[in-house]
């Protein structure tokens, strides 16, 4: 338990490293955009930087984050800050509803009232944004799986990409055939983008602080490890949920065989935690132990 212990939290600070340059590159690059959106006239281009400020501010979100699941238990929070993080992802997505919302309420004012629009200028930085987005994206690649922030993370990368990829088509449509319209028009589709990108994230998070079932964790495969564990008869009252996405609790009433020693008891709980952590990779198992299933009706489960 040691080593996944320090292993958490070694993944926990290459974590936050890699926040760190990402937070630096889009810092950097919101700055341009935001300067080109405004010099070369492009509502695409402000819809991105305006995704693009929800990521830099979103990142910074994770940043703090990351910094408080690090913290011990207190007094206060028995568990640490865990759930830090699934927070930090929530405010992410609530961050991308707004800048969505902001897109379209401008797009179709100009769809409305077409502007010119510099289409040279307007590639060049988009096709600048596109490489930013992917390295960033490329960056938080291997973090993503395993934690919900930087999952977030990641999803903010790809839709600016995707979005990117919308204001080139833009530049394009301009500098080819003088279509002004496809400008605003992309906005449209990368602020459907940013909604699909929050609808998602935010669906996560609440699936966590509602305390779900992990995503991926069948409590069927979990409940027949702990009774394929020696000395257990039977087990009922099993929970599982996150105390943050990449940490997986359970607790659960287990009962055991005849009448065991305090001795024999330690090692079946013991057991049961080794396989749990092996086979599931659940770091976080409180065991009732009993000699008989106890009566509860407040607990159907």
């Amino acid at each position: 338990m040691g080593h996944d212990h320090d292993h958490l939290s070694t993944q926990r600070d290459q974590n936050r490293r890699l926040l760190w340059v990402v937070l630096a590159l889009n810092a950097g690059f919101l700055v341009a955009e935001l300067i080109g959106g405004f010099a070369f006239n492009s509502l695409s281009l402000l819809a991105d930087a305006a995704h693009m400020a929800t990521d830099v501010t979103g990142l910074a979100i994770a940043m703090v984050a990351q910094g408080l699941i690090t913290r011990p238990p207190s007094g206060r929070h028995s568990f640490g800050l865990q759930r830090a993080e699934v927070l930090g992802a929530a405010v992410n997505g609530l961050l991308l509803v707004g800048a969505a919302v902001w897109i379209i309420v401008e797009a179709l004012r100009r769809l409305d009232d077409p502007q010119a629009v510099v289409g040279g200028g307007l590639l060049v930085v988009a096709v600048l944004g596109l490489l930013v987005n992917l390295g960033s994206a490329a960056v938080l690649a291997r973090s993503r799986k395993d934690n919900l922030n930087m999952r977030g993370a990641f999803i903010h990368m790809m839709a600016d990409a995707a979005g990117s990829v919308g204001v080139i088509i833009a530049a394009v449509a301009v500098l080819t055939v003088d279509a002004t319209w496809v400008d605003p028009a992309m906005s449209v589709l990368i602020a459907v983008l940013v909604a699909w990108s929050a609808w998602g994230l935010l669906r996560e998070a609440t699936h966590v602080l509602m305390e779900g079932v992990p995503r991926g964790l069948d409590p069927e495969a979990v409940e027949a490890t702990v009774t394929a564990t020696d000395g257990v008869q039977e087990v009922h009252h099993l929970h599982l949920w996150n105390l943050a996405s990449d940490v997986t609790a359970l607790s659960a009433h287990v009962v055991v065989a005849e009448n065991p020693s305090v001795h024999d008891a330690q090692a079946v709980t013991d057991d049961i935690r080794r396989r749990l952590a092996n086979d599931h990779d659940i770091g976080h198992a409180t065991i009732e132990l009993e000699c008989h299933p106890c009566d509860d009706p407040d607990d159907d489960h």
